[in-house]
Order: structure tokens, then C-alpha cells, then sequence
């Protein structure tokens, strides 16, 4: 991997420069492979590059992202509370990603979040890339200590520690990511690349992303109090084994989108390669997804690639499809999880859904074995803890 000097030039002008210490550059920082100095009078920075330091953002500076930011193993990227960081409006090569053995501090409050968005005058999604995370939680597409390698960036993830720690996420927005690199790889508001549950994720919100909002490649990272609004593929996504609960988490489609959870028990262009096999089984609760009415919205939730997965406390509303149950008795056995009791759904309100359960997976089950306490559902309270640092709702 090489090491970038990374030129942060104030936006006012500036045709060259040739020296920190000349008097006409104090607008400028130069950022030394994460080494920072801070200008003289505050500026627009631009960060790009691979820092191979930490990298603390001053509350009294305003950044920019403009290409790929990558924070190395060692590292860390500190983010004070209430900052907005702008990344160029130029698709899939901008964006942030935090490698495996790297940490990222962004700690925001409900008052003071923290937003990484959009430098366009009219922002949309895709505008720029998104937040990465890898780290080395099991994933399911490799055998024992190998790693895989992310589709953006080329970054390795994986390995066998569960409780691998990457940091802290709390009240943090990401607007219009979402970049298209090509036709298969994709970014997403944020995507967790096998990372542990020593990783705190607390409040996050992403909004209008092109992409999915939240996709964990295997891991056991846990995530609480998280929202997706108008995401126009996913809005929660997981494969490659992925382990970890998810508390209290609200969707909201707009015009474009597609499934408001995705799940796949094993990345199918890869395989589930681990030894012994083992398919993705998180646990959700409290749950809500919102389409667009069942004659605009296709399914809430789809299962296939032998997932198995434990809902409780969900309240779907919207669609025409509540969940969709894909695979085959053999090698993506979706519907065995659901005989042998390891796919549950617990308490669950169905409103304007036209089919609660639609078997695709060649093993014979019925509703009741997939849901108890039908009509119990109340989902997340999400006019509560999402008020005030949350946007389009």
C-alpha cells in the first residue's frame, strides 16, 4: 500500500504553493501521511490519501473528502461532536474507510451529530462513496485466520476474533452516498467488513444513499438505534456469516428502492467457505419498515442463502410481500432454519400487506412455524429516540 502526501488547500484561490512557511500560504495545511498542521487561519482542508498516523479533525477547520481516505492499521480518525464533513461530489472514489486494525472515534450527541454529506449545491444519492469498516470478526467466505477483500478499496477483512474493536459510531448521519464503482461493486451509506462487537454503533442514520444503507459482510458488530430513509436498493443488508444483533432500527422507503431488509446466509459469489459451515444469524429487535403502500412496495424482508435469523418486535407496513423466504433444500437451505427453529419472528404487526409469508425455499413449512404472536407487534419508537439528529422522516 503506499503512503500519499496529501495536499489540504484552502478553497480561496490558491493557483500553487511552495511552502508552509511562505506568508502567503496560512490557509493551507499540509497533511504528512496523517501528520497534521494546523493552517493559521481556518480553511476548506481536503483529506485524501492513506494516513499512516492518527488523525484528529479540528471543530475550528472545515474538510472536505475529496478522493479515498484511508485510515491505516494503527490509526485512528477522531471526529468531534457537531461536525459536517462535506466529500466532492464525484461517485465511488470518495470515500472513508477505516482498515482492518484501525480505529474510527466519531462520537456525535443528539444535539451536535456528526454528518458526512454531499458537497453539491443540489445533493442526490450517489453523490460520493460512503463510510467503510473492516475489521477481524469471522466471516464465512474464507477457513480460519484468511481474510477477504473489500469490493471497494481492495482492503482485507476478516479473521477470528469476535470481539474486535473498530471504534465508535454514535450520532452520526451519512447523506447521499452511495457511488456505483461498476456493475458490482457497490458502495453503501456504511458497510462493516467482518467487525467485531467491540465496535460501538449507536445512533446512525443513513439518508438517501444509492445503495444500501447498512451492509455487514459477516462480523459480529452490534448496532443500536439505527435509521435508513430513502435508500433506493437495500436498506439493511447482510451476508458472509454475519452474527451480530441489531436493536431498534426504523426504515422508510421512498420512490426508488428495493428491499427494506436483504439477508443472505453466505455471499453466493464467493461461497461459504468456512470450516465447519455456517450460515449469517443476527438477531433484530424492534423493528419497523415502512414502504409504499402493498401496491407500490414488493417485499419488506427477504431471506435466502440459507440465512437463519431471530425477529422480535416488528411492525411491517406497506407491502405486498412480508417476507420472502428464497433458496433450496441443499446447499442454500433458507427453510431449514425455519423447521429446525433457528428463523423465528416473534410478535410482529402486519398493516397493508397483502402476503405475510411467500416460501420459495423447497421445504415445506407454514406461517405458524415461522411467526408466533402475530398481531403483537409495536416495533421501534422511533419518534423518540430518532428526534432531533435524524432527517426526512
Amino acid at each position: 500500500m503506499k503512503n500519499y502526501l496529501v495536499l489540504g488547500l484552502a478553497l480561496v484561490g490558491l493557483l500553487s504553493i511552495t511552502s508552509c512557511a511562505s506568508d502567503d500560504t496560512a490557509d493551507i495545511n499540509i497533511v504528512n501521511n496523517g501528520g497534521t498542521t494546523n493552517p493559521t487561519t481556518p480553511g476548506t482542508i481536503l483529506l485524501s490519501g492513506t494516513y499512516t498516523e492518527d488523525l484528529d479533525l479540528d471543530a475550528n477547520n472545515t474538510y472536505k473528502i475529496n478522493g479515498s481516505l484511508i485510515m491505516a492499521t494503527g490509526t485512528t480518525l477522531r471526529i468531534p461532536a457537531g461536525m459536517t464533513i462535506e466529500a466532492l461530489a464525484a461517485g465511488s472514489d470518495v470515500y472513508v474507510a477505516i482498515s482492518q486494525g484501525a480505529t474510527i472515534e466519531a462520537v456525535g450527541t443528539a444535539s451536535d451529530p456528526i454528518v458526512f454529506t454531499s458537497d453539491a449545491s443540489a445533493p442526490g444519492a450517489g453523490d460520493w462513496g460512503g463510510l467503510i469498516i473492516l475489521g477481524s470478526a469471522p466471516i464465512n467466505s474464507v477457513a480460519g485466520n484468511a481474510t477477504a477483500t473489500s469490493e471497494i478499496a481492495s482492503l482485507p477483512y476478516g479473521g477470528t476474533d469476535a470481539t474486535d474493536n473498530s471504534g465508535m459510531l454514535r450520532y452520526v448521519r451519512v447523506q447521499y452516498s452511495g457511488g456505483s464503482a461498476d456493475g458490482q461493486s457497490e458502495n453503501n451509506g456504511i458497510s462493516f467488513y467482518g467487525v467485531g462487537n467491540g465496535t460501538t454503533v449507536e445512533y446512525v442514520q443513513v439518508f438517501e444513499g444509492k445503495d444500501d444503507g447498512f451492509e455487514f459482510f459477516g462480523g459480529t458488530v452490534n448496532a443500536d438505534y439505527i435509521s435508513v430513509v430513502n435508500a433506493q436498493d437495500d436498506s439493511i443488508d447482510w451476508t458472509e456469516g454475519y452474527t451480530g444483533t441489531i436493536t431498534n432500527a426504523y426504515v422508510k422507503h421512498g420512490a426508488d428502492h428495493d428491499k427494506g431488509i436483504e439477508a443472505d446466509g453466505f455471499n453466493t459469489d464467493i461461497g461459504n467457505n468456512s470450516s465447519p459451515i455456517y450460515f449469517s444469524a443476527p438477531t433484530v429487535n424492534n423493528l419497523t419498515i415502512v414502504g409504499l403502500g402493498s401496491a407500490n412496495s414488493s417485499e419488506a424482508i427477504r431471506l435466502r442463502a440459507g440465512t437463519r435469523a431471530t425477529f422480535n418486535n416488528v411492525v411491517l407496513e406497506g407491502y405486498g410481500e412480508g417476507f420472502d423466504l428464497d433458496g433450496n433444500a441443499t446447499d442454500s437451505p433458507t427453510g431449514a432454519g425455519v423447521t429446525s427453529g433457528e428463523t423465528t419472528v416473534t410478535d410482529i404487526l402486519f398493516t397493508d400487506i397483502t402476503l405475510k409469508v411467500k416460501n420459495d425455499t423447497g421445504v415445506s413449512f407454514t406461517d405458524a412455524d415461522l411467526i408466533s404472536g402475530d398481531g403483537n407487534g409495536t416495533g421501534t419508537d422511533y419518534a423518540t429516540w430518532g428526534a432531533g439528529w435524524t432527517v426526512g422522516n
